[in-house]
Protein backbone atom coordinates (compact mmCIF):
# COMPACT_ATOMS: atom_id res chain seq x y z
CA UNK A 1 0.00 0.00 0.00
CA UNK A 2 2.95 2.35 0.71
CA UNK A 3 4.09 2.04 -2.91
CA UNK A 4 0.72 3.23 -4.19
CA UNK A 5 1.11 6.42 -2.16
CA UNK A 6 4.75 6.75 -3.27
CA UNK A 7 3.78 6.14 -6.90
CA UNK A 8 0.93 8.63 -6.65
CA UNK A 9 3.24 11.19 -5.04
CA UNK A 10 5.83 10.58 -7.74
CA UNK A 11 3.31 11.03 -10.55
CA UNK A 12 1.95 14.17 -8.88
CA UNK A 13 5.47 15.60 -8.42
CA UNK A 14 6.44 14.87 -12.03
CA UNK A 15 3.29 16.65 -13.21
CA UNK A 16 4.17 19.62 -10.95
CA UNK A 17 7.71 19.58 -12.34
CA UNK A 18 6.51 19.57 -15.95
CA UNK A 19 4.06 22.42 -15.31
CA UNK A 20 6.34 24.70 -13.28
CA UNK A 21 10.01 24.04 -14.12
CA UNK A 22 10.17 26.61 -16.94
CA UNK A 23 8.43 29.24 -14.79
CA UNK A 24 10.79 28.63 -11.86
CA UNK A 25 13.79 28.78 -14.19
CA UNK A 26 12.57 32.12 -15.61
CA UNK A 27 12.15 33.45 -12.09
CA UNK A 28 15.70 32.39 -11.21
CA UNK A 29 16.99 34.00 -14.42
CA UNK A 30 15.28 37.29 -13.65
CA UNK A 31 16.74 37.22 -10.13
CA UNK A 32 20.31 36.26 -11.10
CA UNK A 33 20.66 37.32 -14.74
CA UNK A 34 22.45 34.06 -15.59
CA UNK A 35 20.72 31.38 -17.63
CA UNK A 36 22.93 28.45 -16.54
CA UNK A 37 22.60 29.44 -12.92
CA UNK A 38 18.84 29.82 -13.37
CA UNK A 39 18.49 26.25 -14.64
CA UNK A 40 20.60 24.97 -11.75
CA UNK A 41 18.60 26.92 -9.17
CA UNK A 42 15.28 25.71 -10.58
CA UNK A 43 16.53 22.14 -10.49
CA UNK A 44 17.88 22.56 -6.95
CA UNK A 45 14.59 24.06 -5.82
CA UNK A 46 12.61 21.21 -7.31
CA UNK A 47 14.91 18.68 -5.70
CA UNK A 48 14.34 20.37 -2.35
CA UNK A 49 10.59 20.28 -3.00
CA UNK A 50 10.75 16.58 -3.83
CA UNK A 51 12.43 15.87 -0.49
CA UNK A 52 9.51 17.63 1.26
CA UNK A 53 6.85 16.72 -1.26
CA UNK A 54 4.34 15.46 1.33
CA UNK A 55 4.37 18.87 3.03
CA UNK A 56 4.53 20.84 -0.22
CA UNK A 57 1.58 19.13 -1.87
CA UNK A 58 -0.46 19.63 1.30
CA UNK A 59 0.24 23.37 1.23
CA UNK A 60 -2.43 25.81 0.09
CA UNK A 61 -0.17 27.20 -2.65
CA UNK A 62 2.63 24.78 -3.62
CA UNK A 63 3.74 27.02 -6.52
CA UNK A 64 4.14 30.00 -4.17
CA UNK A 65 6.22 27.79 -1.88
CA UNK A 66 8.36 26.74 -4.87
CA UNK A 67 8.87 30.37 -5.87
CA UNK A 68 10.02 31.14 -2.33
CA UNK A 69 12.56 28.32 -2.47
CA UNK A 70 13.90 29.64 -5.80
CA UNK A 71 14.11 33.19 -4.40
CA UNK A 72 16.01 31.99 -1.33
CA UNK A 73 18.44 29.95 -3.42
CA UNK A 74 18.98 32.92 -5.75
CA UNK A 75 19.62 35.21 -2.78
CA UNK A 76 22.20 32.78 -1.40
CA UNK A 77 23.87 32.49 -4.82
CA UNK A 78 24.02 36.27 -5.26
CA UNK A 79 25.43 36.82 -1.77
CA UNK A 80 28.07 34.19 -2.41
CA UNK A 81 29.03 35.82 -5.72
CA UNK A 82 29.24 39.26 -4.06
CA UNK A 83 31.51 37.88 -1.30
CA UNK A 84 33.73 36.24 -3.91
CA UNK A 85 33.96 39.45 -5.95
CA UNK A 86 34.92 41.38 -2.81
CA UNK A 87 37.65 38.87 -2.02
CA UNK A 88 39.01 39.07 -5.54
CA UNK A 89 38.89 42.87 -5.49
CA UNK A 90 40.80 42.94 -2.21
CA UNK A 91 43.55 40.77 -3.64
CA UNK A 92 43.95 42.64 -6.92
CA UNK A 93 43.40 46.20 -5.73
CA UNK A 94 46.67 46.36 -3.84
CA UNK A 95 49.43 48.38 -5.41
CA UNK A 96 52.20 46.50 -7.11
CA UNK A 97 55.54 46.69 -5.36
CA UNK A 98 58.94 46.26 -6.98
CA UNK A 99 61.93 45.02 -5.04
CA UNK A 100 65.40 46.01 -6.19
CA UNK A 101 68.04 43.29 -5.86
CA UNK A 102 65.88 40.80 -3.95
CA UNK A 103 67.41 38.38 -1.49
CA UNK A 104 66.69 35.20 -3.47
CA UNK A 105 67.80 32.93 -0.64
CA UNK A 106 65.53 34.86 1.73
CA UNK A 107 62.60 34.49 -0.65
CA UNK A 108 63.18 30.74 -0.86
CA UNK A 109 63.44 30.53 2.94
CA UNK A 110 60.22 32.51 3.44
CA UNK A 111 58.32 30.44 0.88
CA UNK A 112 59.53 27.24 2.50
CA UNK A 113 58.61 28.46 5.98
CA UNK A 114 55.18 29.64 4.82
CA UNK A 115 54.43 26.21 3.35
CA UNK A 116 55.02 24.73 6.80
CA UNK A 117 52.31 26.89 8.39
CA UNK A 118 48.72 25.64 8.57
CA UNK A 119 46.57 27.28 5.90
CA UNK A 120 44.68 29.77 8.09
CA UNK A 121 47.84 31.09 9.75
CA UNK A 122 49.59 31.28 6.38
CA UNK A 123 46.64 33.11 4.80
CA UNK A 124 46.48 35.64 7.64
CA UNK A 125 50.24 36.31 7.56
CA UNK A 126 50.30 36.65 3.77
CA UNK A 127 47.27 38.95 3.56
CA UNK A 128 48.41 41.12 6.46
CA UNK A 129 52.12 41.38 5.58
CA UNK A 130 52.47 40.71 1.84
CA UNK A 131 49.28 42.44 0.72
CA UNK A 132 49.17 44.97 3.57
CA UNK A 133 45.48 44.36 4.18
CA UNK A 134 43.94 45.63 7.38
CA UNK A 135 42.72 43.14 9.96
CA UNK A 136 39.16 43.92 8.90
CA UNK A 137 39.87 43.37 5.18
CA UNK A 138 41.74 40.15 5.95
CA UNK A 139 38.80 38.92 8.02
CA UNK A 140 36.42 39.78 5.19
CA UNK A 141 38.58 38.04 2.59
CA UNK A 142 38.83 34.86 4.66
CA UNK A 143 35.33 34.90 6.10
CA UNK A 144 36.56 34.88 9.70
CA UNK A 145 36.43 37.29 12.63
CA UNK A 146 38.91 40.12 13.22
CA UNK A 147 39.89 38.44 16.50
CA UNK A 148 40.75 35.25 14.63
CA UNK A 149 42.84 37.27 12.17
CA UNK A 150 44.74 38.84 15.07
CA UNK A 151 45.45 35.57 16.84
CA UNK A 152 46.27 33.58 13.68
CA UNK A 153 48.59 36.33 12.39
CA UNK A 154 50.36 36.55 15.74
CA UNK A 155 50.75 32.79 16.02
CA UNK A 156 51.81 32.51 12.39
CA UNK A 157 54.47 35.20 12.79
CA UNK A 158 55.74 33.51 15.97
CA UNK A 159 56.09 30.22 14.08
CA UNK A 160 57.84 32.01 11.21
CA UNK A 161 60.23 33.66 13.67
CA UNK A 162 61.16 30.23 14.99
CA UNK A 163 61.61 28.87 11.47
CA UNK A 164 63.53 31.87 10.08
CA UNK A 165 65.39 33.15 13.12
CA UNK A 166 63.96 35.48 15.74
CA UNK A 167 65.61 38.78 14.79
CA UNK A 168 64.98 39.08 11.07
CA UNK A 169 61.71 37.20 10.59
CA UNK A 170 59.27 40.13 10.16
CA UNK A 171 61.55 41.95 7.71
CA UNK A 172 62.40 38.74 5.81
CA UNK A 173 58.73 37.80 5.63
CA UNK A 174 57.77 41.19 4.15
CA UNK A 175 60.65 41.22 1.65
CA UNK A 176 60.24 37.55 0.78
CA UNK A 177 56.50 37.82 0.30
CA UNK A 178 56.73 41.05 -1.65
CA UNK A 179 59.03 39.30 -4.10
CA UNK A 180 56.78 36.23 -4.14
CA UNK A 181 53.62 38.24 -4.88
CA UNK A 182 55.48 40.26 -7.50
CA UNK A 183 56.58 37.12 -9.37
CA UNK A 184 53.14 35.55 -8.98
CA UNK A 185 51.59 38.60 -10.65
CA UNK A 186 53.90 38.22 -13.65
CA UNK A 187 53.15 34.50 -13.97
CA UNK A 188 49.41 35.12 -14.48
Amino acid sequence: MGTVVDDAASVEFHAFFDRHYAELSRLAFLLTGESDTADDLAADALLALWHRWDRVRAADHPVAYARGVVANLARTKIRSAVRERRRIALFWSQREEKTENPDVAGVVDVQSALRRLPFRKRACVVLRHAFDLSEKDTALALGISVGTVKSQTSKGMAELQKLLGAQKAPQRVRVGMARTTESAGRDR
